[in-house]
């Protein structure tokens, strides 16, 4: 395990003011690009005239370019810092914004979404790295935990409030709004965040390079990532998309009933979020390893998605409430990661992981639709048994996953 960062001037109450909020600002927005589409989905269907297939491509097509960015990205964190490089990326979201708020078309969206994909590509990984500058390793867990939760209040954001507003504007001025807003977030970052000025200096480019493929070549690395990008990419997907229209053709709420269900599962996530960060280092106080509570805790991510998939009780609320409790669990996989590498990869092993989970989204946000176009469309949405098989695939991937684990770990 890597020694604890270096001592500094700042002590942890100023570190939450000027580097944990700054980051968590432009998190939020990330969060709430990111899941804003299972709200406004209807009418992005509508006025841009959208099959299921389209609406998935359209939505996930955020997750491609994302997961694109994310080794480049790793090398620039590592390279220049995450205050530099998250700030810049902020600008460039906002431009996709602008473009998303004003095109006419399917293409001149996609490429606004596009835009946004890139442009929030550092969101979380940034911030990860900013953490592991700035606060001690034994509380990363529980800062990761608590930072994860803006992102949850970013998503909640995306779910009742949003169709408030919608009550007011449409959806072009909504994402006008969010680009004036990133331009602000991406401004305090730059302004408000230090640098550390104790950080060694970073190896030539073509050593940092080479530094994934020592984080590719590492058995535990295989071991460990593909269940927790599963169950991550399976959130991201379904969270941001597919649960929108779930609520809609399974439960049979209307826009009211969706926005509120989207909000209980946001809610979820919140907490969610933010407990499982402070219950594993709780455990690991008792001996217990970050490793066995993230496997724990995907068994019960894996419960509340089985009770989806096979729509158990659909009219209740209480199976999105389980999923998104346990949605992040596998998330401390970033804490895992970057206590088994040196601290200097820090930004390559999040990117790394990242560019797997976020590659692994756009897969399963285009699938899921894709799959759910299989079937006819009813007068007032989709096929409900479309789901069993559409989410049910992204199920079996995680137990196919989580077997992988069993199997190489113990080898």
């Amino acid at each position: 395990m890597p020694a604890e960062t270096t001592s500094h001037r700042y002590r942890v109450p100023v570190l939450v003011l000027i580097v944990f909020m700054p980051f968590a600002g432009g998190f939020f927005l990330s969060y709430l690009f990111r899941s804003v589409n299972a709200i406004i989905a209807p009418q992005l269907a509508a006025d841009l005239g959208l099959d299921p297939a389209d609406l998935g491509f359209l939505t996930s097509v955020y997750f491609m370019t994302f997961a694109a960015c994310q080794l480049p990205l790793g090398v620039a964190l590592d390279r220049f810092g995450p205050r530099r490089v998250q700030a810049s990326l902020l600008m460039l979201a906002a431009l996709g914004a602008f473009i998303f708020a004003i095109g006419a078309d399917f293409q001149a969206v996609a490429m606004g979404r596009a835009l946004i994909g890139i442009g929030v590509c550092g969101g979380l990984m940034a911030s990860f790295k900013a953490i592991t500058l700035w606060f001690p390793a034994r509380a990363w867990p529980v800062v990761n935990g608590c930072f994860l939760t803006m992102g949850g209040l970013g998503a909640m954001t995306a779910t009742m409030p949003m169709e408030i507003i919608l009550g007011y504007f449409g959806w072009r001025e909504v994402f006008a709004l969010l680009a004036g807003m990133t331009v602000i977030a991406g401004g305090l970052i730059f302004i408000s965040v230090p640098e550390r000025t104790d950080r060694p200096p970073a190896a030539p480019l073509s050593e940092q390079i080479k530094g994934y493929l020592f984080i590719f070549r590492d058995r535990r690395f295989w071991s460990i990532v593909p269940f927790s990008i599963l169950a991550m990419s399976a959130n991201f997907s379904i969270q941001g998309l597919w649960a929108g229209p779930w609520l809609r053709d399974v439960a049979g709420l209307d826009r009211d009933g969706v926005a509120q269900g989207l909000f209980v599962l946001s809610a979820a996530m919140v907490v969610g979020s933010t407990l499982n960060g402070i219950l594993a280092v709780w455990l690991a106080r008792w001996g217990v390893p970050l490793l066995t509570v993230m496997v724990g805790l995907l068994g019960c991510f894996l419960t509340a998605q089985s009770l989806i998939v096979f729509q158990v009780a659909p009219e209740s609320l209480l199976p999105w409430i389980g999923f998104g409790f346990f949605a992040n669990g596998t998330v401390l996989c970033f804490a895992l990661l970057n206590r088994i590498f040196p601290l200097a990869y820090s930004g390559r092993v999040s990117t790394a992981i990242n560019v797997l989970g976020f590659g692994m989204a756009f897969l399963w946000q285009f699938g899921i639709g894709s799959i759910i176009d299989l079937w006819p469309s009813t007068v007032d949405g989709y096929a409900a048994e479309s789901y069993i098989y559409a989410f049910g695939a992204v199920m079996a991937a995680q137990l196919l996953a989580l077997v992988w684990f069993w199997i190489s770990w113990r080898d």
